[in-house]
């Protein structure tokens, strides 16, 4: 019999590191393609344009991975928008686009599945509605051919590992991500490196976190996970200045303006937003923890993206457009910058 050959994620993480952008809804709810609240992707059935090109923006900004658009796009989410009919055309849709994206540019194709917000772990109905929901999309994903599946934003560890079994009984890579909210702890009140041993333990090729925590917020939790684990780790914070006292992205609170509701999240978080050097840093720091899938989630921008591959040491197409102050018109120090202009710098 024939060796299996190695998942193509895999062999690129063990070249080096793998950038995969995330945060398509927020990012497409700034462009006005999406509705904040539900958040669901409708937008792949009414404005797939705005799907692909957000796709190649990406790209060129450095992912190396295409993830469909299929976060939120499952049954329970549907249903509370009335669209559950529309469940099949909207993941194959949004698979669809993807391929086409990652034909033209070379790049790893990833379906996707996340937490459905039905689990209840005292419910054994809810696992199998669970399971159920995770089946249909999975198998619309392996019809796609993805290279791999991702399972993101899970704070229940065990809807994690229900969603890491489905995934490798369809012969797939799975990349499982945890949501750590203001506590250190799952749900079902396991530790983080407790949680990621178990999910290691059922096959998941790839663990580690995704969302609700920035880089500042999210480290410490991944240094717990690095002396856990022995498969390769994912980092994907949000890019948000999140705190001890304020962990999470949904636990900010503006001291100079207090919107809708008294949060910030989802609509007020820009005075939180890291810069491109905050998101560099962060890169840097998981790379030499040897954390080799990373990204940014929900709230990122082609600029973040860019930012963290080049701090891995990638150069994508839009490095050619990296900022170089020294041809700014006052601040620059080109020969051709007049010093009168210089001078005039500090009254800017």
């Amino acid at each position: 019999m024939p060796a299996k050959r190695p998942s193509p994620l895999l062999a690129q993480l063990a070249q080096g590191p793998v950038i995969c952008a995330e945060g398509y809804v927020f990012e497409l709810e700034r462009r006005g393609y999406l509705q904040a609240g539900a958040f669901v992707p409708e937008v792949v059935l009414e404005h797939p344009d705005a799907v692909t090109q957000l796709h190649r923006d990406f790209v060129h900004a450095g992912s190396d991975v295409v993830e469909a658009l299929t976060y939120y796009a499952h049954r329970e989410k549907l249903r509370v928008i009335g669209r559950e009919r529309d469940l099949e055309p909207i993941n194959r849709r949004a698979l669809e686009i993807a391929r086409a994206v990652a034909d033209e540019s070379g790049t790893l194709l990833a379906g996707g599945i996340c937490n459905t917000n039905v689990y209840d772990p005292a419910d054994p109905a809810s696992h199998k509605a669970v399971r159920a929901m995770f089946e249909e999309q999975v198998q619309w994903a392996v019809d796609a051919n993805v290279d791999f599946i991702i399972g993101e934003t899970f704070s229940y560890a065990q809807e994690a590992l229900i969603a890491t079994d489905v995934i490798k009984k369809a012969g797939k890579a799975a990349v499982i991500t945890l949501a750590m909210h203001q506590a250190e702890v799952t749900r079902e009140d396991w530790s983080v490196a407790d949680a990621c041993r178990r999910i290691e333990a059922a096959g998941a090729d790839v663990v580690g976190l995704n969302c609700i925590r920035g880089p500042a917020t999210m480290m410490p939790l991944l240094r717990r996970i690095r002396d856990a684990v022995k498969v390769p780790m994912a980092a994907l914070p949000v890019p948000y200045r999140t705190t001890t006292s304020q962990p999470s992205f949904q636990s900010l609170r503006d001291a100079h303006y207090s919107p809708p509701g008294e949060r910030p999240f989802p609509i007020a978080l820009d005075p939180f937003t890291c810069n491109r050097f905050e998101i560099g840093d962060f890169g840097r720091e998981a790379l030499a923890m040897d954390i080799r899938y990373l990204g940014v989630c929900c709230g990122a921008g082609p600029h973040h993206i860019r930012a963290l591959a080049e701090s891995v040491g990638k150069h994508p197409p839009a490095s050619r457009y990296s900022a170089d102050m020294s041809k700014h018109a006052f601040l620059g120090s080109h020969e051709r910058i007049k010093q009168v202009q210089k001078d005039y710098a500090g009254k800017l």
